[in-house]
């Protein structure tokens, strides 16, 4: 079998055994008596329940009616939704980024990206459902919530359908990484298992990542280098310097996206014993680490990789400054959490677009 019909083999046999899997771990009553009906979910794919007089998020399930939707629908709906799209672009962007690289020196190899896109998808979703389960379980989504609402705290799923969700995902993004060792050997093997590791280790373990402060590090390092030399590599087979420069662009953006989330909810997690840097050093601190993120990745490094590789094209990332500005001015002057939503959004959506545009400056350069 061809590289190319192994991995859509393995494509087809994942997505068969997530949807099986989630079927088995969603049996039980996901809602409340009653059910939340079409209008208390985001058309974008986010649950946030109703808005209280705050603008805050709270779940208050209505009578059923005639315009819910299906059971079975409902539950997938409940999976997806707490995957928490929101954050996928930090798992996207990195692998765009290092397959256009890769595209730009012709040494692009089609079934390594698609295998690479779809496990750091995967790794993510699973770092999500994990998330969301060892909050539950340390406490630190008691209360109500500035952000969206997570499953197993309200009652959508239980414990142990979250815990094995989790590792149902992990299984099978590992079942991706196999073709991806297969290509790229032991340094591609020893990523892949750090990276899942690391995904449960930023809430769950006797020192939870997400809890003593070191989330920011790792994030900038395996959402940023790692991320785009690991894709450039499994498809090249060699590590030139370019991808490592590059990469520290979506990590720091990943950090951003990081940085709005624990401003956000700063005041609760210093109830739950969260030390984020936000709750260490303040609201100030992190603003100041927000915009620093978005200069040097959104400015100096497009410019550096410009200057040191004569792709002049590569500035067309710059114009990302234009959004983000936006979301600077937003996190230097607001606190309310449904305001840090919408710019924890527009983070990722500032993420991605950076990503196309060097990508594409690079490629026709």
């Amino acid at each position: 079998m061809s590289p190319l019909g192994s991995v859509l083999f393995l494509m087809s046999l994942g997505f068969t055994g997530l949807l099986f899997g989630l079927r088995s771990y969603t049996g039980g009553v996901l809602y409340p008596p009653g059910g939340p009906c079409l209008s208390e979910v985001s058309p974008v794919g986010y649950y946030y329940g109703l808005k209280n007089e705050k603008g805050r998020h709270s779940y208050r399930p209505q009578p059923m009616g005639s315009h819910c939707m299906d059971e079975r629908f409902r539950r997938v709906r409940i999976w997806l939704l707490a995957a928490r799209p929101k954050t996928l672009p930090a798992a996207i962007a990195p692998v765009l980024l290092g397959t256009a690289l890769a595209w730009g020196e012709s040494v692009f190899h089609a079934s390594s990206a698609c295998a690479a896109l779809i496990a750091a998808v995967l790794i993510q979703v699973a770092a999500n459902y994990a998330n969301d389960y060892y909050d539950y379980l340390k406490g630190a989504d008691a209360g109500e919530r500035l952000g969206p609402q997570r499953a197993t705290q309200a009652g959508l799923v239980t414990p142990a359908q979250m815990r094995n969700a989790t590792a149902l995902v992990l299984a099978l993004a590992a079942l991706f990484g196999l073709y991806l060792v297969y290509r790229g050997g032991w340094p591609i093997l020893l990523i892949g298992l750090l990276s899942m590791l690391f995904a449960v280790l930023y809430t769950g373990g006797p020192f939870p990542l997400g809890y003593i402060g070191v989330a920011d590090l790792f994030v900038l390092v395996f959402f940023g280098p790692v991320a785009v030399a690991g894709t450039y590599y499994v498809q090249a087979l060699y590590m030139p310097w370019p991808p490592i420069l590059v990469g520290f662009a979506p990590g720091l953006l990943s950090v951003a996206i990081l940085t709005v989330n624990n401003l956000r909810d700063v005041d609760q997690d210093r109830q739950a014993g969260k030390k984020t840097l936000a709750v260490r050093f303040g609201v100030g601190y992190a603003r100041v680490q927000y915009l620093v993120c978005m200069v040097v990745a959104l400015a100096v490094i497009p410019l550096g990789a410009t200057l040191l590789t004569g792709r002049v094209l590569s500035c067309l990332a710059l114009f990302a400054l234009i959004p983000a500005s936006g979301c600077v001015k937003i996190v230097f002057t607001k606190r309310e959490g449904a305001i840090l939503n919408q710019t924890l959004a527009g983070t990722g959506k500032v993420l991605l677009l950076f990503s196309v545009l060097f990508s594409l400056g690079w490629i026709i350069s």
